[in-house]
């Protein structure tokens, strides 16, 4: 992508005025969108992305710039301009580079770019055709399309230089039902760290009727009640509370700043024994899955909270320095012009003893949520609040008529204390994450949990 003696000449110069690390980060990135409406392709469109980005560090002053100039002059300038805002005399050498190999742990059978568009599109053409099927009342189907293939080159002053080759493929299908005046939405949208097979070998009866049948359901949902009640929340994207009002709070960006309730609390109990929470970047395929990070340090798996225990947290390259403790595979960013930080991959929470039958037939009254919607969080504080996408109420250890309007509002890491069964069933769910660093894919899960206590906006007069 560039040589070794341009690339040995920009760390050099990032390095010029005093600081003690330099990176670069090299991207060439391929994309494929296509969305289909009323049966036929809306949009269609193809990218390259080609950019550098540069690092700067001197003690706990980071400094970060980047360009899509990769000439000689381009570079040096984009190194000088970030050296430029380090104060002091260069004392740091140049490690001798050390090309570092990895067997991938995600396959790619079927490179995205070597299939025609005309294949995509029949893919897409067939989900839709499922999914607008299924009912009468299906009055609007669209389906998106994603492919994308990013190589990176991440070399330092301290000698690293790793190649790496990121291929992912999404397809999401979101399903409108309309009758009397009322309208509801269905989506699923299944993704992973894989080629074109992925999505050739989808169970596209599975996704796309599922999507239909979610808006169907709701067109004859009732109001749901509002107030306290045990909530228990279904496997795979039910994880995304957790990702977003506990995965935050333990990502380095807010506990070296103490930004967070988990600060300085390893070794604490801050969730019942039966809850183990993981973030793993090295699970084969899966749409948040990684070979290395963006900073160049091998995927490996996280065990952020053992047995109700506080065990770690997901630490990037430059808050190590601020913590004193060791990067932990975890500095992502969204392309060459982000600077990394500490980021989630598949963050999850580990299956327990439960059968899905069990945690349901325990529950006198209750909430059942089977899908999870969009939501907010502050993360200094973990207050969080989300919609249901599909929800059930649960009568005498039975689920009963579906609900809408559904909210569910409480604080993270005392819902996680809340947390009275857990099941057996884990499932993923594909994502994308926007924070510091900008937006990435990841994947939320868990298998089924009760929890005993959650706030629950329903509709006003219910």
């Amino acid at each position: 992508m560039l040589s070794k003696s341009l690339i040995e000449d920009v760390l050099t110069q990032a390095l010029s005025t005093g600081g003690d690390f330099s990176e670069i980060f090299v991207e060439d990135r391929f994309t494929n969108n296509m969305t289909l409406k009323s049966g036929k392709i809306e949009t269609c469109l193809s990218g390259r992305d080609f950019g550098i980005g540069i690092r700067v560090f001197k003690g706990l002053q980071s400094v970060y710039a980047y360009t899509t100039d990769f000439s000689k002059e381009g570079l040096l300038k984009a190194a000088k301009n970030a050296a430029q805002a380090i104060n002091g005399n260069r004392l740091i050498h140049l490690s001798p580079f050390v090309q570092e190999t990895f067997e991938t742990i995600h396959p790619i059978q079927l490179l995205p770019q070597d299939v025609a568009k005309s294949r995509k599109a029949a893919v897409m053409k067939n989900a839709y055709d499922i999914a607008k099927s299924y009912h009468s009342s299906i009055s609007q189907v669209t389906v998106r399309y994603l492919d994308e293939e990013q190589n990176v080159l991440i070399a330092n002053s301290d000698g690293k230089w790793i190649e790496d080759k990121r291929v992912r493929s999404r397809l999401a299908i979101q399903a409108i039902a309309e009758r009397d005046n009322q309208m509801e939405t269905g989506f699923y949208g299944p993704g992973a760290h894989q080629g074109f097979e992925f999505i050739e070998n989808l169970n596209l009866d599975h996704y796309a009727n599922e999507a239909a049948r979610i808006a169907v359901t709701m067109l004859d949902a009732s109001p749901c009640p509002s107030g306290k009640f045990p909530v228990i929340i279904d496997n795979e994207f039910g994880g995304v509370i957790f990702h977003e009002a506990c995965g935050h709070g333990l990502e380095a960006t807010a506990v070296a700043k103490n930004n967070t309730v988990f600060a300085n609390r390893l070794g604490e109990r801050v969730a019942p024994e039966i809850v183990t929470y993981i973030d793993d970047g090295t699970l084969q395929n899966e749409w948040g899955s990684i070979n290395i990070d963006d900073e160049g340090e091998k995927a490996r798996k996280n065990v952020l909270i053992e047995n109700g225990i506080l065990k770690g947290y997901l630490i990037d390259k430059f808050n190590s320095r601020r913590m004193g403790m060791e990067s932990t595979g975890s500095g992502r960013r969204e392309s060459f012009r982000f600077a990394p930080t500490s980021r989630m991959t598949n963050t999850y929470i580990a299956p327990g003893k439960s059968s899905p039958e069990e945690i349901i037939a325990n529950t006198e009254h209750g909430i059942y949520t089977k899908y999870m919607g969009g939501g907010q969080v502050n993360p200094a504080t973990g207050d969080y609040n989300f919609a249901v996408m599909e929800a059930y109420e649960v009568k005498n250890g039975k689920l009963g008529k579906p609900l809408k309007g559904a909210t569910l509002i409480g604080n993270g890491p005392k819902t996680l204390q809340h947390v009275d069964m857990v099941g057996n069933n884990l499932g993923h769910g594909a994502g994308m994450c926007g924070a510091l660093s900008g937006s990435i894919p990841v994947n939320v899960g868990q298998p089924m949990i009760r929890v005993s206590e959650i706030t629950v906006g329903g509709t006003k007069g219910e």
